[in-house]
């Protein structure tokens, strides 16, 4: 069965090269969500004024892979312990939030972010927002499929990569066969 989930976690290039390559993802969108206007720019969102964060849109069948699997992948793929920065990005904008859909997503988001507050995964509190979806809007065309289409941009190796190998190694069971 098809589902969405919506997830903020610093840059969207960054999550969206992650949930790219996990079994049971059907679509990655990468925009805007939580924010206080309609149709943002991504230079309006990078202004800090707009409250939307950089977020994508995950298409997942989740016969194949469970929401609560994504927002583990979601959770220990970012760092959810650093208000409003993930890295050098720094604002609103780079925030941790998981956009919730329904009551089973807030009750599936809560239980995992307590689980891993529990078990001391992290060592400073987790300040991710869990909070109503209320809406998303695509970011431009170039920022989408930004990892796959630029893999030798600094940025995608400096920061990126990292990111992929730890899903690669912590993940390998969720991960689609690469070509």
């Amino acid at each position: 069965m098809l589902e969405t989930a919506t997830f903020a976690n610093g840059c969207f290039w960054c999550t969206e090269a992650i949930f790219q390559r996990i079994n049971g993802v059907n679509k990655v969108v990468s925009g805007y969500s939580g924010g206080d206007i309609e149709n943002p720019t991504y230079e309006q969102v990078s202004a800090g004024t707009t409250n939307h964060a950089e977020s994508i849109q995950v298409t997942f069948d989740s016969d194949v892979i469970s929401y609560e699997e994504l927002v583990d992948i979601f959770f220990k793929t970012h760092d959810p312990t650093t208000l409003n920065r993930q890295g050098n990005d720094v604002g609103t904008q780079y925030r941790s939030a998981i956009f919730y859909h329904n009551d089973k997503q807030k009750r599936i988001a809560e239980k995992v972010k307590n689980d891993l507050e529990a078990s001391t995964y992290y060592p400073d509190p987790i300040v991710t927002e869990i909070t109503p979806y209320q809406n998303f809007y695509e970011a431009e065309t170039y920022h989408q499929n930004f990892y796959n289409n630029n893999q030798n941009y600094p940025y995608c190796r400096i920061v990126i990569d990292p990111k992929i190998r730890k899903l690669l190694k912590e993940y390998s069971d969720k991960v689609k066969a690469q070509p």
